[in-house]
């Protein structure tokens, strides 16, 4: 029960998150949005920082398994494992806005709170040593050029976030087809051999 309670209440914190922000997010209202007694509240979650940190944690592996799936359905090829995660990342976005708020107001807060950015850093690092084990193994494979993938991850990283971010807070701008089409653009131009580019 513990496991689905905690659950429920990180659920809830994301749901009062993308209404209401992390400055007037309050453990009465994740209580009552979580449908629990304060007391409950308090017996899973510290404070509403441990709450954000909880949230946080969900919801990038959340997206992590998102993109599991969908690289498990693409072609074992480096090139095609990458535009996989890329598009799951862009679909998030679109269909999941409120894990965007969950990072922004993350991001915002840990400006302030040297926990909460070693909690970032441990989140980005996996996130890139991911990115740099796919691009790796395209340098080996001969299908990228020889970029150095730990750098060549936190580009990707920058890249995805960046369109990411204009998906989720003006989906007018361009369509998920269309960020996929720029996306794998700049990706061909900065990672590909030049002959197969």
């Amino acid at each position: 029960m513990a496991p689905l309670r905690r659950e429920q209440i990180v659920r809830a914190t994301v749901r009062c998150l993308a209404r209401d922000g992390y400055a007037r997010l309050t453990m009465k209202k994740v209580a009552r949005e979580a449908g629990v007694s304060q007391g409950i509240l308090h017996y899973y979650f510290a404070d509403k920082r441990a709450m954000l940190v909880a949230t946080l944690t969900a919801v990038s592996r959340d997206v992590d398994r998102r993109v599991a799936a969908a690289q498990s359905r693409a072609p074992r090829e480096p090139a095609a494992r990458l535009r996989a995660l890329v598009r799951t990342c862009l679909d998030v976005a679109v269909d999941r806005p409120e894990f965007w708020v969950v990072f922004l107001e993350f991001w915002g807060e840990m400006v302030h709170d040297r926990r909460l950015r070693a909690v970032n850093a441990e989140v980005y690092t996996r996130t890139r040593r991911l990115l740099a084990r796919l691009i790796a193994d395209g340098v080996r494979a001969g299908r990228f050029r020889a970029v150095d993938p730990e750098r060549a991850a936190a580009v990707v990283l920058g890249l995805v976030d960046g369109v990411s971010l204009q998906l989720t807070f003006d989906p007018r701008a361009f369509t998920v087809p269309e960020a996929a089409r720029f996306c794998d653009d700049a990706l061909a131009r900065y990672l590909h051999q030049e002959d197969s580019a």
